[in-house]
């Protein structure tokens, strides 16, 4: 799959159907979220012809999310494109190495090699602000503030959403992080990757170095790190363009 990088600014869904590629769309979403993410998204893919399911991480570690990954990976009844958002890049990174997986969308995700952890690849780019707004509970899992909610993670969102991803925030094991990935399935797989221009909490810096690293078809969106909820239109045309060529 040939690099290329092109601007996502706010593209329309087109109504064509789905005649080539995959149908099966696996969601994979990031920490301090839920499957829920992708509500608005979802809706815009069925419309499409495509079938989405969104994925309910433990995110207590990532041998757990890769295994309800797979298993929703079985659920389907032919070949997956397989999305990951941030926290979702290390889970699809493993999981994709499946032979039902024919491909894998990276939404401003982490896209580790084989052998690494998510503070390993972090570590190969600058470090966004909305770090320091992450809290440890007594039990090792990290939340977000209010701060690094209302200036970081949801900065682009309305403040009544905000407030709603604030209340119902889902912890991520800081454990986890520290927990290497088996397999890199973008090493055989064809890959895309959606870069947030504006994101807070992966560095865009960061995240190009990613993309370039797994040779990833890439495109860009000025958006902060809920691209799914701020931009529903644009992510599912990115999702919609890996989905339609990864059959061809």
């Amino acid at each position: 799959m040939p690099d290329s990088t092109s601007a996502l600014s706010n593209p329309e869904t087109t109504t064509r159907s789905n005649s080539s590629g995959v149908k099966n769309i696996v969601l994979v979403h990031g920490g301090l979220v839920d499957g829920s993410s992708w509500a608005k998204v979802i809706p815009l893919l069925a419309a499409q012809g495509f079938h989405a399911t969104a994925v309910q991480n433990s995110l207590t570690s990532l041998a757990a999310d890769v295994a309800a990954t797979t298993r929703a990976i079985a659920r389907q009844d032919g070949p997956v494109l397989l999305v990951g958002h941030s926290w979702g890049g290390m889970v699809i990174t493993e999981a994709g190495d499946n032979p039902q997986v024919a491909g894998l969308a990276y939404v401003s995700a982490y896209a580790p090699e084989a052998g690494q952890s998510l503070a390993e690849a972090a570590q190969q780019g600058p470090a966004a602000p909305g770090r320091q707004e992450m809290r440890p509970d007594a039990a090792g899992f990290v939340t977000i503030t209010r701060q690094g909610m209302d200036y970081y993670l949801g900065h682009d969102l309305p403040a009544a959403e905000r407030e709603l991803l604030l209340a119902t925030q889902q912890p991520l094991s800081g454990a986890a992080t520290m927990q290497k990935v088996s397999a890199a399935a973008w090493q055989t797989r064809p890959s895309w990757y959606l870069i947030t221009t504006e994101d807070r909490m992966i560095s865009p810096e960061l995240q190009r170095t990613m993309a370039e690293k797994i040779k990833a078809t890439t495109r860009t969106l000025a958006s902060g790190h809920l691209p799914m909820l701020s931009h529903p239109d644009a992510i599912a045309a990115f999702i919609l363009e890996a989905a339609r060529q990864v059959g061809q």
